[in-house]
């Protein structure tokens, strides 16, 4: 059984054997954490839609860009569980516990994300600062 994240014995080595191990998720399949090989695709998918939506309907404008990826990939977090580029990609946003992310959470989430440096600070789970401040998962479906 993993260490809990209150434990000293959390951050050792041996409670490291793969992403995901101290939260007691699987190595692989349903239930693991999301590959990167997986998420930056989503995150280009995501993007692109919003950039497609911007060109449509706001002349491309870059702040419509910015809110529309906010508000579509919230949206799809808090009513589906995930972004369209992580359903297409089979991967789902969940509490730690394996339960839905709930409203304020998703918001929270992608603003972090939206502000991109949070993106690029990692723990040994491969969980970006994003969810680690909001306390949520990208795992596997």
């Amino acid at each position: 059984m993993p260490a809990q994240s209150s434990s000293p014995e959390f951050a050792r080595p041996e409670n490291n054997r793969y992403p995901g191990y101290r939260l007691g998720y699987p190595e692989e399949g349903r239930g693991s954490i999301g590959p990167m090989r997986r998420r930056v695709p989503a995150l280009i998918v995501d993007y692109a839609l919003a950039a497609g939506v911007a060109f449509l309907f706001f002349d491309y404008e870059s702040i419509a860009i910015l809110l529309l990826f906010f508000s579509m990939s919230s949206v799809g977090i808090m009513l589906f569980g995930g972004s369209a580029g992580h359903l297409l990609f089979r991967m789902r946003v969940t509490r730690l516990d394996g339960s839905a992310p709930g409203y304020v959470r998703p918001l929270v989430r992608q603003l972090l994300v939206t502000l991109v440096l949070p993106m690029l600070v990692w723990d040994s789970d491969q969980r970006g600062g994003h969810d680690i401040m909001t306390k949520l998962a990208l795992r596997l479906v």
